[in-house]
């Protein structure tokens, strides 16, 4: 059985990748701990039309095919255009079984398993991962949730993907990339190659999304391979 993977959403532009990653990883049979920051929140309001209590978080707001989105949401309109469905989903190169599960847990909760080095997982991914949030970690800071269980991979050694999506980028975010890569994480920036013969909205959420899979050796059919 595979251990589960923490997904941390933090308040960078590109939370459809959040999604898209959710789907994929349940599709795969992962449990996947979930937790949002304030600012994630925000973001997934903006650029999706959802509005998440936090507080009491009902997963099927970010999930696909529950009928709960409005077909006029920015959510909606999303999936449709980048062709994204529940039956869509499954994407894998083998078959899982069972799909995996969500467990939430607020991003002040520093009660929640994920807190602790004891709580086995095959890794952590921040998606995506704000600036802030980047120099809140390598600073040692422990304001949130995110920033403990990111801790704990680090000293863990753990596998720790952080996937910032900022342009350009100052001197001192690149300071903070470099640290926490030294510090043994993988910074996977969301820049959606274009070799795989793009044509949709998908084709570049589902290359950066694929890119991740690939860092936990996870089988998929997300990208045209180089070469293939």
């Amino acid at each position: 059985m595979n251990k589960p993977i923490i997904v941390a959403i933090t308040g960078a532009s590109g939370s459809i990748y959040a999604v898209r990653l959710l789907e994929v990883l349940l599709a795969a049979g992962y449990d996947v701990h979930l937790t949002i920051s304030e600012s994630g929140r925000l973001v997934i309001e903006q650029e999706l039309d959802i509005n998440l209590d936090l507080d009491n978080f009902h997963q099927s707001n970010l999930l696909l095919g529950d009928g709960t989105d409005s077909s006029d949401s920015k959510l909606s309109m999303l999936r449709q255009t980048a062709g994204i469905s529940s039956e869509d989903s499954n994407v894998l190169s083998v078959q899982i079984g069972s799909p995996g599960n969500i467990h939430y847990h607020h991003y002040k909760d520093y009660t929640a398993p994920i807190a602790s080095g004891s709580f086995l997982t095959s890794g952590m991914v921040i998606c995506p991962c704000s600036s802030g949030s980047l120099a809140g970690i390598v600073n040692s800071l422990s304001d949130n949730l995110i920033h403990r269980a990111a801790h704990v991979h680090l000293k863990e050694k753990r596998k720790l993907v952080v996937v910032p999506r900022e342009t350009p980028l100052s001197s001192l975010q690149l300071d903070c990339m470099k640290r926490i890569s030294d510090a043994g994480a993988i910074v996977l920036p969301a820049c959606p190659g274009f070799y795989h013969d793009a044509k949709t909205i998908r084709d570049l959420i589902d290359f950066v999304v694929g890119r991740i899979c690939d860092q936990f050796e996870i089988e998929h059919m997300l990208i045209r391979r180089w070469g293939s």
